[in-house]
């Protein structure tokens, strides 16, 4: 075991803490610090170069060993020039388990820039996958404020998914760490879909690509949880999405771009 790795989660915003509590479930003894870098300007609305800077930096800043990046536009950018330590982000993984799942006809459900970037859809393509996209925006929306049912998410899933229902997919790749959180909407509007979620695949990556072993330890690993944004807003959003009860503090980072 690494057993001085002190492992970062980054996401702009909470779904990534999803990834973070698999991560501690299977890593225990580990330090991890989590960054929800909502102060910045959303990563879905920055070009490739400046959300690869963006990245870079806060990676830099976080002082951390290795790095899991647990969102889908971060990880559209990657691998990173000169990266400042090891970095597993979440679409390779994913992909590769979409193409385990035998499933000939895929949806692939994420934020505009991610559906934009093909990062998911040409590999998959290219492996003679037949593949459906949506952009499902403003879902994370709704999980960041804690909206898991209620009319407005049901209109907004109906749409989201009318061509990919339309096009009677096999699987439905959930292209958005946000997005476990409604995998029970998700399937009662496609019922008979199979959801392929790539977080437990993202944290074997990072096991394999770091060099952890699942032996836990005899002590809990320090957590630290940081954002630049607002910490009352994301410890109420992590409990609401997640049910998560976690300290949060603001944390200045490198300098933001002007939103």
């Amino acid at each position: 075991m690494t057993t001085a790795a002190h492992v970062g989660v980054l996401d702009w915003g909470i779904g990534g803490l999803d990834t973070l509590a698999r991560l501690r479930r299977r890593f225990p003894g580990l330090a991890f610090t989590y960054l929800s870098d909502s102060g910045a300007t959303p990563y879905g609305k920055l070009d490739a170069d400046a959300l690869a800077a963006r990245v870079r930096a806060v990676v830099a800043a976080l002082d951390v060993t290795h790095c899991v990046i647990a969102c889908n536009a971060a990880s559209s950018v990657l691998p990173l020039r000169d990266p400042p330590c090891p970095i597993v982000g979440v679409i390779a993984p994913g992909v590769a388990v979409a193409l385990r799942s035998g499933h000939r006809r895929l949806g692939v459900v994420g934020g505009a820039r991610t559906i934009a970037s093909r990062a998911w859809s040409a590999p998959l393509e290219a492996a003679g996958r037949e593949v459906v996209q949506s952009v499902a925006q403003p879902l994370s929306a709704h999980i960041e404020a804690g909206r898991l049912g209620g009319p407005a998410l049901e209109a907004d899933l109906a749409r989201i998914l009318a061509p990919i229902r339309a096009a009677e997919v096999d699987a439905l790749v959930l292209a958005c760490t946000h997005y476990p959180a409604i995998a029970g909407a998700f399937a009662r509007h496609l019922p008979g879909v199979a959801l392929i979620d790539p977080v437990d695949a993202l944290v074997d990556a990072a096991a394999a690509a770091f060099g952890l072993d699942d032996a836990g330890g005899a002590e809990v690993g320090a957590l630290r949880v940081l954002t630049t944004g607002a910490p009352a807003a994301t410890a109420d959003a992590a409990r609401l999405a997640w049910r998560l009860d976690l300290d949060v503090t603001r944390w200045d980072g490198p300098p933001l771009a002007p939103r």
